[in-house]
């Protein structure tokens, strides 16, 4: 069973506006709402690929009813924990015309310590050994950065994998205990290490240095220029499609989706990177933070082109 956890999930709210100006008053050309948060968004896109997920996290307040309703009505399993304060709405603003993409994220609900050892608690409720646990996004203000990692030695106690998608403190935390799989971008990796990247060889330098906690799989996202995928044994990149794109939020959550169906299903290594490259270009050919649609993906994987390094 592949399960999603969302601590910090959010409607966003993705407005377009030509021309954006600070300090001035802008009219949208257009407003769209979307159910989102990292791990719900990965949910969404597994359904689209026509498996299953069971979404977890904290839902609160008048968005969390409105999530917690787009699921049921979707058909996604989810069992979210209720919290008081509100879930948070994200503002996403899109300009075509300067062609920029600008995030106003709210920092979501407080937790208790109590809330916490829930989740915990009803993560492992559900884990057994052929669970693949997916970890991604931020969590709420006040929240320990240990908090993915804490998580991730629950999971392999019993017997679970997990999907490791962070940024920060709590991404290295997360690296420490080891999960299966663990997708950084390069501005991850650079603030993980310490380091200043620069080239594709020190990204594979810095990426290797993941596998020695006991990782089994880094994906590198790189952008409109692809991916790098590692293993022990395995370095191979994906060079990016180009496609028009609407929108870019949600491709790295497509991707985990897909390598979550890949590890779950046993795909080879190239079987997986073609489906995790197409989905996550699928994705920025949709609107705000709609999933990319399945007849694309499918139409993609026959453009994906692999180089060994």
């Amino acid at each position: 069973m592949i399960i999603t956890v969302t601590l910090n999930p959010a409607l966003d709210k993705t407005i377009e506006i030509d021309e954006f100006k600070i300090g001035n008053v802008n009219r949208s050309v257009s407003t769209r709402v979307d159910v989102g948060g990292k791990g719900i968004n990965v949910s969404k896109v597994i359904k689209e690929l026509k498996y299953k997920s069971l979404a977890l996290g904290f839902l609160g307040g008048r968005s969390g009813k409105q999530i917690k309703e787009y699921l049921d009505d979707s058909n996604i399993e989810n069992d979210f924990l209720p919290v008081e304060d509100e879930t948070r709405t994200n503002l996403k603003i899109i300009d075509r015309v300067n062609n920029t993409h600008t995030d106003v994220n709210e920092n979501g609900p407080s937790l208790s310590l109590d809330d916490l050892f829930s989740i915990k608690e009803k993560i492992i409720k559900y884990c057994d050994e052929n669970s693949l646990v997916v970890l991604s996004g931020s969590v709420p203000s006040g929240t320990s950065s240990v908090i993915y990692g804490e998580i991730i030695k629950d999971v392999k106690s019993k017997g679970g994998k997990v999907i490791l998608d962070a940024d920060g403190e709590m991404l290295m935390h997360g690296i420490k205990a080891g999960p299966y799989l663990v997708k950084p971008n390069i501005d991850e990796l650079e603030k993980a290490f310490g380091v200043e990247i620069k080239s594709e060889d020190e990204v594979i330098k810095t990426a290797k240095k993941i596998l020695e906690y006991g990782v089994k799989y880094v994906v590198i996202s790189l952008g409109s220029e692809g991916s790098i995928f590692i293993s022990r044994d395995k370095v191979a990149k994906v060079s990016g499609i180009k496609v028009e794109v609407k929108s870019t939020v949600g491709a790295g959550d497509s991707m985990v989706a897909a390598l979550a169906i890949a590890v779950e299903n046993k795909y080879s290594f190239e079987e997986a990177m073609k489906l995790a490259c197409a989905t996550s270009t699928a994705n920025v050919m949709t609107e705000g933070t709609q999933t990319g649609r399945i007849e694309d993906i499918e139409k993609l994987k026959k453009q994906i082109t692999i180089k060994y390094l």
